[in-house]
């Protein structure tokens, strides 16, 4: 049978590709709505409320232009799980449709995973973090490694990496990149931060960019680096005082717990012969 979808701009070579991997039951039939069930793989979490209405018009106007692809249910008799098209669905409910047009594969778990994260990824309908929980779930349910998401995807392991990478941060981040409160740009700047959660916090207060928020960060390590390295005044005093005493330089390393280092250099064999009696003869 010929592929509906073989020359629709709008899929992409890699769907178009997959569709006509898989058996085609049935094209351009039209089922009721009520008998469609969401993917339970679905990659999209969040469908924004104004395109939703957008589509909504769209399709009061001139109907659902574009099939829904589906497959069988397999836990629910007489139902079809959506592969690719659950916007268009949601959309077709408002529009107060009853029977939308649809193409029917034959499709197990992982293929219809592969349509639904291929429509999407094309078409940049998921936000970074949906995105990265594709690929994760791909990695860690389907036996897939990043060089094989890479090549599935059509896009660099280093892409798919720094995506995989995003889902370390915390919880409270991911929803600030999950809801737009903050973009990926800024997102990769925080990985591994101790304090990523304040400067999360700061980046949406100031509204900074994500040059002003590398900028903050450099100046932050910086001033870390500097607080850390300040000694105090007393520890100093002691260096000083050992030094002129012994008539070595001594450096003096002191910890919050009051653990730490003393450290003598010497000059010379002499030097060193000295220092060796001097600990000798007192303990």
């Amino acid at each position: 049978m010929i592929n509906p979808f073989k020359n629709k701009k709008g899929l992409g070579r890699g769907l178009s590709s997959l569709i006509g991997d898989s058996d085609i039951k049935l094209s351009n039939n039209k089922i009721s709505i009520s008998s469609i069930v969401p993917n339970r793989n679905q990659p999209r979490k969040l469908f924004e409320k104004y395109s939703l209405e957008e589509l909504t018009n769209s399709i009061k106007e001139r109907g659902i232009i574009q099939p829904l692809i589906v497959r069988k249910s397999e836990d629910q008799d007489d139902k079809f799980e959506i592969i690719a098209g659950e916007r268009r669905w949601q959309a077709a409910q408002s529009a107060g449709l009853h029977e939308v047009p649809v193409v029917i594969l034959e499709a197990d778990n992982l293929r219809s995973l592969e349509f639904a994260i291929i429509e999407n990824v094309q078409r940049k309908d998921l936000n970074p973090i949906e995105e990265a929980e594709s690929y994760k779930n791909l990695i860690d349910n389907f036996n897939y490694d990043q060089d094989k998401v890479a090549k599935f995807i059509g896009k660099s392991r280093s892409h798919i990496s720094n995506s995989l990478r995003l889902l370390t941060l915390p919880e409270k981040i991911i929803e600030m990149l999950r809801n737009e409160k903050i973009t990926q740009g800024h997102a990769k700047i925080l990985i591994g931060l101790e304090n990523a959660s304040f400067l999360a916090e700061k980046i949406i207060k100031k509204k900074l960019s994500v040059r002003q928020t590398e900028s903050l960060v450099r100046i932050l390590k910086r001033g870390s680096s500097k607080s850390y390295n300040k000694k105090d005044p007393n520890i100093i005093a002691m260096q000083n005082e050992l030094t002129n005493k012994i008539g070595m330089r001594v450096v003096l390393n002191n910890h919050q717990n009051n653990s730490g280092t003393l450290t003598f250099q010497y000059k010379g064999y002499d030097q060193l012969d000295k220092l060796i009696s001097i600990i000798k003869n007192n303990y």
